[in-house]
């Protein structure tokens, strides 16, 4: 990613930050519940602290695949599969999209499809193998 698109993720997350621990994703893709046990505020709030790390370290990608790597094989567990990573970066762009508003311009988006690309592709390539993923 380009230190620009780090910069234009980082800050536009910090706008959007306040998305209900709901995590308007599960409404948004609600097959994406199914995968999900237990209480779902508790559930939002988990992918929020996820997502603010993983921006947080977008400074230093190889600082935070590894984690990202490690999730991905937990989720592997849960019944995650390839294609839900590509269910679940549309979601995130519709939630943004509706967090941020007219601040979700073109360059931000090609941010936050950078960020997630990166992520989502390495997440996939721990758990499923080398060509798997949402953007293969």
């Amino acid at each position: 990613m380009e230190r620009r698109q780090v910069q234009l993720v980082q800050q536009s997350f910090a706008r959007a930050a306040k998305i209900s621990p709901h995590a308007e994703l599960f409404a948004i893709e609600p097959s994406l519940r199914a995968l999900l046990k237990g209480d779902m505020i508790a559930q939002g709030r988990k992918l929020m602290d996820m997502l603010e790390q993983l921006v947080a370290g977008l400074d230093d990608p190889e600082a935070i695949l590894p984690e990202a790597q490690a999730l991905a094989l937990r989720h592997v567990a849960y019944g995650v599969e390839a294609h839900h990573y590509a269910q679940v970066g549309a979601a995130l762009m519709r939630t943004l999209r509706h967090e941020l508003g007219a601040d979700f311009t073109p360059e931000t988006r090609t941010a936050w499809s950078a960020a997630y690309k990166l992520l989502a592709d390495a997440m996939c390539e721990a758990a499923y193998g080398k060509d798997a993923g949402p953007t293969r």
